[in-house]
């Protein structure tokens, strides 16, 4: 398989609060019961638009009973472990790895009556070599940094600038002389510590040391540059005091107060943040890089695929179906937070607007794979996580993290 490492485009956003389902009771004892693991955690707002759909569904198909099942923080353990137990979801999110992880467990779904609208801008990510591909695309995935623009422009900071690390700590000072926090992240949704890591790898290393990742050879000079970065941060006192007690939802609120100024996360988050204030002016920002020009990451988005031997498979894919009608997907993906992965529907970019015309529309800007997802072994992003926490915290040096990852990458190739 071969991964583009060129521009796509992107954005969106809506934001509601989670309802309970009214339906599941009315099913009967009859029904046909699907579990869907949608990896939403349960105050994503994003999940609220899901079980609305799902609703509307189940109303029309009062034989079906459809459990839509909260993400945890590790939803990526889980899922593993309920398919080596045989003890698959009828239906999963696949995280980005639909097709170099899961494929061999999911039915391949180029043959459903709305495949022809896949937007062909996922298939390096997301389609084999035979065409196929094995998971509905709710949105295509192009992340950067968040950021308040109230609290940049207060600042006078403007993020066209941003283009490299020096520039970047620059600002990360001026913000903290002003008394915003500059950067926030959550020890206690710890992925969030491993996104950093993950986020900046995806474009900060010199082509040679991709390829070498490629080829087994562990890049630890270019890794322990960027756990540097991270390090100084800390040492600055740049993070958020609360890192190891901060949930997603605090990183919301403190996003939509203005209390912060940047999180390395994908779009979602800003659906979070205006939940708590529908005002706040908030936008992504391109990776600055060492290596290289300042660059977007994504790929595979939100992505739901079928279990191939689920015994509700066809009243699994007929969901998928309704997913996939232009209006629900549309409603999905501006929920999320990104353009629609198929051709058929459309987001509403909202807040995000002014991101996307800046910084995706010219198509100047490249948009990089996951750092993870490529050019690192399966089962490595919890030690990613752990030693990017480990940094954030004080409790480890770059050089004591970088000997973690580069052991458990030797061990898991």
């Amino acid at each position: 398989m071969t991964h583009s490492r060129t521009s796509l485009a992107v954005m969106a956003v809506v934001a509601l609060a989670l309802t309970g389902c009214s339906t599941e009771a009315d099913a009967g004892d009859d029904a046909v019961e699907i579990e869907m693991q949608t990896n939403f955690g349960a105050t994503d707002p994003s999940l609220e638009v899901l079980q609305r759909i799902t609703d509307a569904y189940q109303d029309e198909n009062p034989g079906v009973k459809i459990e839509l099942v909260p993400s945890t923080d590790t939803y990526e353990a889980d899922i593993k472990v309920r398919l080596s137990s045989n003890d698959k979801p009828d239906i999963w999110a696949t995280h980005g790895w639909s097709l170099l992880r899961y494929s061999e467990f999911l039915e391949p779904l180029d043959d459903q009556p709305w495949a022809k609208e896949f937007n062909e801008a996922l298939a390096p990510a997301m389609k084999n070599d035979d065409d196929q591909f094995f998971a509905l695309p709710i949105d295509t995935d192009v992340a950067g940094i968040v950021y308040n623009r109230t609290v940049l422009e207060d600042a006078g900071i403007d993020v066209q600038t941003l283009t490299d690390w020096d520039a970047f700590e620059a600002a990360l000072k001026t913000l903290m002389d002003a008394g915003v926090v500059p950067i926030s992240s959550s020890g206690k949704d710890s992925w969030f510590a491993g996104n950093i890591t993950d986020f900046i790898g995806s474009g900060d290393f010199s082509e040679e040391s991709y390829e070498g990742f490629l080829d087994g050879t562990f890049d630890e000079e270019g890794y322990t540059r960027i756990l540097d970065h991270i390090a100084k941060w800390q040492q600055e006192g740049w993070f958020n005091p609360d890192y190891s007690s901060a949930t997603t939802d605090d990183l919301g609120r403190a996003l939509a107060e203005g209390t912060t100024a940047f999180v390395f996360v994908q779009n979602y988050l800003v659906a979070t943040a205006l939940g708590f204030n529908p005002d706040a002016d908030l936008g992504y920002m391109p990776i600055p890089s060492e290596e290289g020009e300042p660059f977007l990451v994504g790929g595979e988005g939100r992505a739901y695929g079928v279990a191939k031997d689920s015994p509700a498979k066809e009243q699994a894919l007929d969901y998928l179906a309704y997913l996939a009608e232009p209006e629900n997907l549309s409603e999905l993906a501006s929920a999320v937070g990104s353009i629609p992965g198929l051709t058929n529907a459309e987001s509403d970019l909202g807040v995000l607007t002014g991101s996307y015309e800046a910084f995706v529309e010219p198509g100047e800007i490249p948009l990089q794979p996951y750092f993870d997802r490529v050019y690192l072994p399966n089962g490595i992003w919890d030690t990613m996580v752990t030693t990017t926490d480990g940094v954030i915290t004080g409790q480890m040096t770059p050089e004591e993290a970088v000997s973690q990852m580069k052991s458990a990458y030797d061990s898991l190739r």
